[in-house]
C-alpha cells in the first residue's frame, strides 16, 4: 500500500459500482459550503426526474441543526433551492417507529413526491432513520448521505444499510436502499465531542484487522495524526475505510453470499452489550471495540490465531483510548448476554454465528460455534 496520507489531496473519491444502483463518495475538507451545487449536479443525473429544483426534505438532529446543518441550509439557498428541515432529537432513540412516523406526517404535510430528494445530515442515527424514511414513503424515494461523524462516514453511511431499532434488538427492522451519492467533509469532525470521534475510530480498526493487514499498520504507525484530526490522514483514513466496505458491498450487497457478513467483526458481542445496558450507555464504536476483543479471544479459545493478534489490537484500541473490555461497574450476567446474542440477525435457527480472524486483516464466519466456548470467553476477566 502507497502512503497517500503524506501527500496533499483536496478531494478523495470512492465509487460504489452496484449497476444502476451505483453513486460516488465523495470525501474532502472545508467543503459543506458547497453542498448546494454538489446536489444540484447530482440531481440532474438522476433518472426519472421531472426537473431539477423539486422538493427537498432535510432530516438532520438537535446537536447540528444550528451548526453544519445551518450551513447545509446556506449553501441550497445559493443555488436556489427551497427545503422543509425535519429536526430530530439527538441520539438512539429517534431510531424508533413512533418517531419515523411524525417525519412521514411531516412529509405528507410538505405534500412530497416520489421526486422529493431526502438529504440526511448528522451521524448515524440520522443517516439510519432518514435512509429508512426514504426506503419506504412513496415505496423509495432518492436520499443522499451527508454524514457529520467518524462512525458514520465510514460506515453506516456506505453500503445501504437503513433501519431502527426495536426495544428488543438494535436495527431489527429496516431495508436495503442505496444512497444517490455521499458527501463526506472532514471539517465536521473538528466539533465532533472526542468520545463520538473515537467511536468512529473502532470501524476505521475493525477494517484494517478484517481486510488489510498493511491498513492495520498504517494506523499503528499514524497514531499522533489520527489522534491529532489531522485532515490529511483523515481523508486518507476515510477513503480507505470506504473502499473496503465499497469492496464487501459490491460482492453482496443484500448479504446473499455470506461475503458481507465479514463487516460484523465484533458485532455479536458487541450489539448485546449495547442493547443490555441500554442504547446510548455505550456509544457503538465502544462496544465494537469491546465485541472485537471477545471476538479474538474466541478466536484464540478455537486456536485461529496466535494471542499477538489480540494483543495488537488491545494495543492499537488503547492508544485512541477506546475500551477493550466491559465497564468495571458492569453487572450484566453471561446467561442474559448469550439470550441476547441469539436475537442478533446474525444468528440463524438459534445457533451463534462468529465473524473470527484467522490472521491479522483476514477473517472468516464460523457457523454454529460451540456455546460453551462462547460463555468460557465472556466468564473470562480479562488481564
Amino acid at each position: 500500500m502507497s502512503n497517500p496520507a503524506e501527500q496533499e489531496t483536496e478531494l478523495e473519491t470512492v465509487d460504489v459500482a452496484l449497476g444502476d444502483r451505483s453513486y460516488r463518495i465523495e470525501i474532502g475538507s472545508n467543503r459543506l459550503l458547497e453542498f448546494g451545487a454538489y446536489l444540484k449536479h447530482l440531481a440532474a443525473s438522476i433518472p426519472h426526474r421531472s426537473d431539477i429544483i423539486g422538493k427537498l426534505a432535510v432530516i438532520t438532529d438537535s446537536n447540528i441543526s444550528g451548526t453544519h446543518a445551518a450551513d447545509l441550509a446556506h449553501s441550497l439557498a445559493d443555488v436556489g433551492w427551497p427545503h422543509q428541515m425535519i429536526v430530530l432529537d439527538a441520539g438512539e432513540t429517534s431510531k424508533s417507529l413512533d418517531v419515523i412516523a411524525t417525519v412521514y406526517d411531516r412529509l405528507v404535510e410538505f405534500q412530497a413526491d416520489r421526486q422529493t430528494i431526502i438529504v440526511a445530515i448528522g451521524g448515524g442515527v440520522v443517516g439510519d432513520a432518514a435512509g429508512f424514511v426514504a426506503a419506504t414513503f412513496g415505496r423509495g424515494i432518492p436520499f443522499v448521505q451527508v454524514p457529520t461523524t467518524l462512525l458514520a462516514q465510514v460506515d453506516s453511511s456506505v453500503g445501504g444499510k437503513v433501519g431502527v431499532n426495536h426495544p428488543k434488538a438494535k436495527n431489527l427492522i429496516g431495508a436495503f436502499h442505496q444512497p444517490k451519492g455521499v458527501f463526506i467533509d472532514t471539517a465536521t469532525l473538528k466539533t465532533l465531542p472526542d468520545r463520538d470521534y473515537r467511536s468512529g475510530l473502532a470501524e476505521v480498526i475493525k477494517y484494517g484487522v478484517i481486510l488489510d493487514a498493511e491498513f492495520f499498520e498504517f494506523l499503528e504507525t499514524h497514531i499522533a495524526d489520527i489522534n491529532d484530526r489531522d485532515p490529511q490522514t483523515l481523508r486518507h483514513v476515510i477513503a480507505t475505510s470506504c473502499r473496503l466496505k465499497a469492496d464487501v458491498v459490491e460482492r453482496d450487497e443484500f448479504e446473499r453470499t455470506g461475503l458481507r457478513a465479514v463487516l460484523n467483526y465484533g458485532h455479536t458481542f458487541a450489539h448485546a452489550f449495547e442493547a443490555l445496558f441500554g442504547y446510548g450507555e455505550l456509544t457503538h464504536g465502544e462496544a465494537v471495540a469491546i465485541g472485537m476483543i471477545h471476538a479474538s479471544r474466541l478466536a484464540e479459545r478455537l486456536q485461529l490465531i496466535e494471542t499477538d493478534v489480540t494483543a495488537r489490537q488491545i494495543s492499537l484500541l488503547g492508544q485512541v483510548q477506546l475500551p477493550t473490555r466491559l465497564p468495571e461497574t458492569s453487572q450484566l450476567k453471561t446467561d442474559e448476554i448469550l439470550d441476547r446474542m441469539k436475537l442478533d440477525k446474525k444468528t440463524v435457527a438459534g445457533r451463534l454465528r462468529f465473524v473470527l480472524p484467522t490472521k491479522l486483516g483476514h477473517v472468516e464466519v464460523f457457523q454454529d460455534v460451540p456455546e460453551a466456548d462462547v460463555r468460557a470467553v465472556l466468564d473470562t476477566t480479562p488481564e
